[in-house]
């Protein structure tokens, strides 16, 4: 096995990235880079039924946009392909001919219906769901016969009886897992043809020279199956780290079942959270840094991150404490790369009707309020709007002599406003409101129910800034005519 560090990630393309998987490659994607190693993909993609190039294209689409690149893999190639499974066939059943040959593994001829059956006894005597281990005792003339029926055979693997598997965990500590809980011999490959998980990833790993393999911690059971493969095959097992699952505010295990697309990274691109909040995220979910810190760059990260300080605990998802991180990012990010990954969300406006400084100034107006950036529609809808609306409470607040006061004012003094400087259409306000006695309340809802239909939002003086002389005399004046 090669001295270099070499970890992998092996999505399965039969659905949109997870959350999870995307946590676990980024600590894959971490380690490699911490240690100056390689990390590679590969696709797993051997269910015929479940498997598709639109699931493969999101993955590989998500895990680049996280910033998570590999070394080697389906679309860069590498020192050892092939990188998807489904190119190995024959490999895989040249290695397990080669095991029933040292007598490790054998055909197996039981039927769909004789297993059923087996399943059921076993449901109804309160066992858990087990392999008898039949096949290892059929006779020439039973495999003949099965033939004759054309019964097309699987492989199956023997796992030894009562045997204690154990390996230190390079998360969990030590680990042991006896062999009579892990479902009697295994299959390893399909009738089909198909290599089996657990038998292909075996393989896929030994071609690779993988030195470690990360991943979630739902896989012990399959570790403990593996590590017999190894030993059959007469190859040492990498370095196992399981990492914990990610669980919702109640504890369950997050799945695309019970939280729907809240489980996929493509809803948050959708919802325009940051990508560097979500790695940001995800990555001290389960992980602290020795010094501390929460906030952290992908590049920090790559210089900190370590298994030993991952937690051995489940992780819990919080999409407010998500919102917390996004938010930061959205605040710290330059304003035009902000306001470039605003305007997927801003393409229902006219945005000829504003410069593309005026167009970051609309966003800056906002983006310290934003816990993500499809928000920023509703927020800013009244920049481009013809005319504002109002509610009956707005109507009643217009009426009083007072608002009628400071609106007439502000059109009277709209020639002396600095236009395009923020703090200086502020501070014209203000001396409109000294010159008639008005101040708070008083002063700015009659301004801002008339410019933006409500009663807060961005900086009054923004608004005024950006919205221009033209746009602000027009709003006053659609008020202030029924009047």
């Amino acid at each position: 096995m090669t001295s270099k560090i070499r970890v992998r990630m092996a999505p399965s393309p039969t659905g949109y990235l997870h959350l999870g998987t995307a946590r676990t490659a980024l600590y894959n994607f971490l380690y490699a880079r911490r240690h100056q190693g390689d990390f590679a993909l590969r696709l797993e993609d051997t269910d015929e039924v479940r498997s598709d190039e639109a699931y493969t294209a999101d993955i590989l689409d998500g895990l680049k946009w996280l910033g998570i690149n590999w070394d080697e893999g389906p679309d860069i190639g590498g020192p050892y392909p092939p990188y998807r499974q489904t190119e190995k066939t024959d490999h895989y059943e040249q290695v397990a001919r080669k095991l029933i040959t040292s007598g490790k593994a054998y055909f197996c001829y039981a039927s769909a219906e004789e297993l059923d059956a087996l399943r059921e006894g076993q449901k109804a005597a309160n066992q858990a769901p087990r392999y008898d281990n039949r096949g290892r005792h059929y006779t020439q003339a039973q495999i003949e016969q099965f033939e004759k029926e054309g019964r097309a055979p699987v492989i199956r693997f023997k796992v030894e009886d009562d045997r204690v598997i154990t390996w230190h965990d390079a998360i969990k500590g030590e680990i042991s897992i006896n062999s009579s809980d892990i479902g009697g011999d295994m299959v390893i490959v399909k009738s089909s043809g198909i290599a089996i998980y657990n038998f292909a990833v075996v393989i896929d790993d030994i071609d690779m020279k993988m030195t470690h393999v990360i991943r979630g911690e739902d896989h012990i059971h399959n570790t403990a199956k593996q590590i017999l493969i190894y030993e059959a095959l007469g190859v040492q097992h990498p370095v196992f780290a399981h990492v914990p699952l990610i669980f919702d505010m109640d504890r369950q295990k997050l799945s695309k079942r019970k939280h729907g697309e809240a489980v996929h990274i493509s809803k948050y691109r959708r919802d325009g959270y940051m990508p560097e909040a979500i790695m940001n995220y995800l990555a001290q979910m389960s992980w602290t840094p020795a010094d501390g810190r929460e906030i952290f760059t992908i590049e920090e990260a790559c210089a900190m991150f370590d298994l030993e300080r991952v937690s051995k605990s489940p992780a819990v998802f919080d999409i407010k404490r998500l919102e917390w991180f996004n938010s930061h990012y959205i605040r710290s990010l330059p304003l035009s790369t902000i306001t470039d990954r605003c305007m997927p969300h801003l393409a229902t406006f006219d945005l000829k009707a504003y410069t593309r400084p005026q167009i970051e100034e609309i966003v800056a107006s906002v983006r310290d309020g934003l816990p993500a950036l499809h928000e920023i529609s509703k927020q800013v809808s009244f920049f481009f709007a013809d005319k504002v609306d109002l509610t009956s409470e707005m109507t009643e607040v217009l009426k009083k002599d007072s608002s009628k006061a400071v609106l007439s004012q502000v059109q009277t003094k709209l020639t002396s406003f600095p236009w395009g400087d923020s703090k200086g259409c502020k501070a014209t306000v203000d001396a409109i409101g000294k010159e008639l006695s008005v101040k708070g309340k008083d002063l700015y809802w009659p301004i801002r129910i008339a410019l933006c239909g409500a009663t807060s939002g961005p900086d009054l003086g923004s608004v005024l800034s950006i919205l221009g002389e033209q746009r602000v005399k027009a709003r006053i004046e659609a008020i202030l005519q029924p009047c």
